[in-house]
């Protein structure tokens, strides 16, 4: 993608490896500038970006992210949304509780992503997989 985004078009990444984690960051962290999101904005979002692609990697096994500029007729964002075939997260309300982790980690994941943009979804089932969809809009 370039700097001279249009309304609507994606631009979709693999997650598979350590590598595509940091080249998520990167995809984001551009297309943030082009929106012209602020400073603090572009540090928000990639940073829910990072966390959100880490966990499709660690927890999902892989899986995919679609980045697509979004107009809501009053200002431009980006929409991301992440999405892996993996075992799925058997207690939803557990794991977006502040605090809580499977990974040893500090379990900010998915409670510090949601945080950091102005629109969450999650969508998961058992055995078939999670879809996390966030969205930030220009101030």
């Amino acid at each position: 993608m370039t700097a001279g985004l249009e309304t609507g078009q994606t631009q979709t990444q693999t997650i598979a490896a350590d590598e595509d984690v940091v080249r998520v960051r990167q995809l984001v962290r551009t297309v943030a500038v082009a929106v012209k999101l602020s400073l603090v904005d572009q540090t928000k979002l990639v940073t829910a970006a990072s966390e959100l692609a880490r966990n499709t990697l660690v927890y999902g096994g892989g899986g995919a992210v679609s980045v697509t500029v979004v107009d809501n007729g009053r200002r431009r964002g980006i929409q991301i949304a992440f999405a892996d075939e993996g075992p799925g997260i058997t207690d939803l309300d557990l794991a977006l509780t502040d605090g809580y982790t499977t990974g040893g980690g500090l379990g900010l994941g998915l409670s510090g992503a949601r945080r950091l943009v102005d629109e969450f979804d999650i969508e998961t089932a058992v055995g078939r997989g999670t879809r996390v969809t966030v969205t930030k809009w220009s101030r």
